[in-house]
């Protein structure tokens, strides 16, 4: 298969080259999935104060579309509960409490959040998902896993709490505990759920502990005849995707634009890290610019076909995972399996227990966390596990979105930092080893002649200037002090002006001081870019050697050649 067709249709690739061994796990996956898929797609769609038909389509179409234009092999897009009350802001106030008209609506803000994510793919503005580092990730991650575990344990415990934040999730908790709102028989379904699962998980059983969970709850509450009695799913509407866009005019479009641009970038910055993080444990690589694109078209489906604004899940990913899922046939699956319920028997889910629903997505989310390698993190690389932390408590004490923001900050400051404090040494020759190496590693080393080497190893750049210029100095300034001083410049792959200005300051010291500077394997962009400055006549071809070796023998040449004396100094 082509290579464009692979990068644009991914799912024809992967079909292409499907093994059959895949198929059982991926098909029973798909059954896992179903008993989130469609609760989930109700209540959100509820929450964006939409019919709960326009849920189902919002998941079955994105799911099937994804599956053939999305990068990656598991991840699950659906409706979303941090995407949800944007979209009933943006939608209820245009609608004057026309049902149809906000469904219209719906499907249009969809239709306007797939173009920009699509022109987004185009300009290849997928590279904001390459800001996030492995700790950040893994921080991320573990503080989703601790929100939506918060976020389940009330239905655990069977009842509800109305809350938009962790901290409200768990004060509901604790006031339903304290009030005596538990229901010991939504308990015994939660709790039951959860050995079950895991259990079958630690015997390595062949059938999906979540499978058996929820078919044995719903045959229970169905023999018992509690249906009535406990917190439970509830029957699922009738209907099947169709377009829904009627009765639209051009002012809607420009009122919907500024709902759609912010909502593509929060989806995307979802979506972009949760397929990283789970393509990351599975030792795959997602381009973000391909996932940009496979979003896009999912959410242009979406809203073509009476749907809703969507993107990836938090909860329902992990669902798949768990259950075993190899490819993009779990979500094909899921998607034929919603359709067949809402066509043949909608009210199935109607004796689902929520404290099992509840129990699963607290397992799946549970998988998530990973604190041994934050811990590890914090023992081996101190600063890369305080970051982890850091990206991990943003999500939890400030939200889900904004954490994400933290996230790709936090990176960002990570970056900073190692740019701006880079390692630096001082090279030299050690006795019977070839090469140049790091003095203060190898105190049996020593100087070539009156030869400092320096070697700097980050891009130059405004915030690490003045740490350059400062230790090329203390060089040119320690004892015995050198003559020449060679930078071995490979590592210093930019320089921007700030750093330039600083390199001309340390140039007319080190002139002064009576030392020449000599540039080796400086990157001809580099060098470029000196004479775009117009520092071609100060730093002429002269100053520039092509190894440290090189610059150090023609050195040594010249010093020969002036004192008459052909022996070796070094």
């Amino acid at each position: 298969m082509r290579a464009g067709v692979r990068s644009w249709l991914p799912g024809l690739h992967v079909a292409a080259h499907y093994e059959r061994g895949w198929i059982r796990d991926d098909v029973i996956a798909g059954i896992v999935l179903t008993a989130v898929l469609i609760p989930a797609g109700i209540g959100y769609a509820q929450v964006s104060g939409l019919p709960p038909v326009t849920g189902l389509y919002a998941t079955i179409v994105p799911l099937v579309v994804y599956a053939i234009v999305g990068p990656s092999r598991i991840l699950v897009l659906g409706p979303d509960s941090a995407l949800a009350p944007i979209i009933g802001a943006a939608v209820l106030p245009l609608a004057l409490g026309d049902t149809d008209r906000a469904v219209a609506l719906a499907g249009l803000l969809a239709i306007l959040v797939g173009l920009f994510l699509i022109v987004g793919s185009v300009f290849r503005l997928g590279f904001v998902t390459d800001l996030l580092s492995k700790p950040i990730r893994i921080g991320f991650l573990n503080g989703v896993a601790l929100v939506v575990i918060v976020g389940q344990l009330p239905a655990l415990f069977g009842f509800s709490v109305s809350a938009d934040s962790f901290f409200g999730d768990l004060r509901g908790l604790v006031d339903g505990i304290g009030d005596g709102d538990v229901d010991a028989r939504a308990v015994s379904f939660g709790l039951g759920s959860i050995v079950v699962i895991q259990a079958l998980r630690v015997a390595r059983s062949r059938v999906p502990g979540v499978l058996v969970a929820v078919v044995v709850s719903m045959a229970l509450v169905a023999g018992l005849g509690w249906g009535d009695e406990i917190a439970v799913v509830g029957s699922l509407p009738r209907g099947l995707p169709a377009p829904s866009l009627g009765g639209l005019e051009w002012g809607d479009v420009l009122s919907l634009l500024g709902p759609a641009l912010g909502i593509a970038l929060i989806a995307f910055a979802e979506t972009g890290v949760l397929s990283r993080a789970f393509a990351a444990r599975h030792g795959q690589r997602i381009d973000g610019t391909d996932e940009m694109r496979g979003l896009g078209a999912a959410n242009l489906a979406s809203g073509v076909l009476g749907g809703f604004a969507v993107s990836s899940s938090m909860t329902r990913t992990p669902v798949a995972e768990q259950a075993g899922a190899r490819t993009q046939l779990t979500g094909v699956t899921g998607a034929l399996l919603v359709i067949a319920f809402v066509l043949l028997i909608p009210d199935v889910t109607s004796v689902l227990p929520s404290a099992t629903l509840a129990a699963v997505i607290i397992v799946a989310a549970a998988n998530l966390i990973d604190v041994p390698e934050v811990v590890r993190l914090v023992r081996v690389e101190p600063i890369d596990g305080l970051l982890s932390i850091a990206a991990g408590l943003g999500v939890v004490l400030i939200g889900v979105l904004e954490g994400i923001v933290i996230t790709i900050a936090l990176s960002v400051v990570a970056f900073t930092n190692n740019a701006w404090r880079p390692y630096r040494a001082e090279l030299g020759r050690i006795p019977t080893v070839r090469g140049y190496h790091d003095l203060s590693r190898h105190p049996e080393g020593h100087r070539v002649g009156q030869i400092a080497i320096v070697r700097f190893d980050a891009p130059l750049f405004f915030a690490n200037s003045g740490i350059f210029g400062h230790y090329v100095r203390s060089i040119a300034d320690s004892e015995p002090r050198p003559k020449h001083l060679v930078l071995a410049a490979e590592p210093i792959t930019s320089i921007d002006s700030t750093a330039i200005d600083e390199l001309i300051a340390v140039d007319d010291y080190l002139a002064q001081a009576g030392v020449d500077l000599v540039f080796a394997e400086l990157k001809d962009p580099v060098r470029d870019r000196l004479i775009r400055h117009g520092l071609a006549e100060r730093f002429g071809p002269e100053r520039f050697a092509p190894t440290v070796g090189a610059a150090v023998d023609t050195i040594l040449g010249h010093e020969r050649d002036d004192i008459g004396n052909p022996s070796d100094r070094t």
